[in-house]
């Protein structure tokens, strides 16, 4: 099986790794992002890379950057000089533990390197792989030089995030045939929270009609707080692109073929927008909010 992995990644160069935003992420805490692979094999049918405007430099398929290690120890010497620490967040495109990292290895060596440098690390993704890497992370965590603002919050420089549309088994197949199931992304967070870092549930994006109702947000909030979660934070679905393979058309196909009663109503809280519309966003995030306090787990990170 590994060799077949290995046909089907292209190996590329890249001149940049360390993606450094211009305002610090509020939702993310992060300064800085890196993605070690371009393309993701999990293939949800969701991603919003397919279509929009964060896919456009995308290479065709999945891309590892193979050279990516010695890229970073070039830009991060140079941020640690200039004392411009912050978080780096992995997986904000493409999951850092996707199969081909079992062989590759590259998000391994990616940390080793930020541990060298002592930058703090908020890690997003869908697979228990990152289990892994818990020797480097709780090092990360202990050596990270945190930036001000987070100083009186933490004294921990790693958060561990794990993403979900849905814990519903059934849904998640349709949605994210290529991920690791909601039970397992949920017994890997609890893993974690046991060997004493700080976990929580990325709800993104929640399905209209399928995963976003009072009822299912409240069995997700009861699956990840069971699990150890120390936060939740969610949002609605975005829908990009008109191309075959852009997420909007696909997520329409699929929706047509399993849930064929949701496609008008689903149209019609996006119309002509990339984003369903402010009432529903409203809604959502009151409903969200509700169950956050009942159930006595933060809606944002700290």
């Amino acid at each position: 099986m590994v060799l077949k992995v290995r046909e089907l990644v292209q190996k590329i160069k890249v001149k940049s790794v360390l993606n450094k935003q211009k305002y610090a992420d509020d939702w993310f805490l992060s300064n800085y992002s890196i993605n070690p692979y371009s393309g993701c094999s999990f293939n949800c049918v969701y991603c919003y890379t397919r279509g929009s405007k964060y896919g456009e430099h995308q290479v065709p398929g999945l891309a590892a950057k193979i050279n990516a290690p010695e890229v970073l120890v070039k830009q991060l010497k140079t941020r640690a000089r200039k004392r411009e620490y912050g978080f780096i967040a992995f997986g904000s495109a493409t999951d850092p533990y996707l199969q081909v990292e079992k062989d590759l290895k590259i998000t391994r060596e990616l940390l080793m390197i930020i541990l060298r440098f002592h930058f703090p690390v908020h890690l997003l993704t869908r697979s228990p792989l990152i289990l892994r890497d818990l020797d480097i992370l709780k090092k990360i965590g202990e050596k990270a030089i945190l930036p001000d603002e987070f100083k009186d919050k933490t004294d921990t420089g790693v958060v561990l995030s794990f993403s979900f549309s849905t814990t519903d088994e059934h849904l998640a197949n349709i949605f994210e045939p290529g991920a690791p199931s909601p039970k397992e992304r949920l017994e890997t967070m609890k893993q974690c929270k046991d060997a004493g870092f700080i976990v929580g549930a990325i709800f993104m994006p929640l399905l209209p009609f399928l995963s976003d109702s009072e009822e299912h947000l409240d069995k997700m909030i009861q699956d990840v707080k069971l699990n150890g979660a120390d936060f939740v934070m969610a949002s609605g679905l975005t829908l990009f692109g008109e191309g075959p393979n852009d997420c909007k058309t696909r997520y329409y196909e699929v929706l047509e073929e399993h849930f064929p009663e949701l496609v008008f109503q689903t149209k019609a809280i996006f119309r002509n927008s990339f984003a369903p519309s402010r009432k529903y966003q409203e809604e959502l995030h009151e409903r969200f909010v509700r169950l956050c306090q009942k159930y006595q787990i933060r809606n944002k990170i700290y």
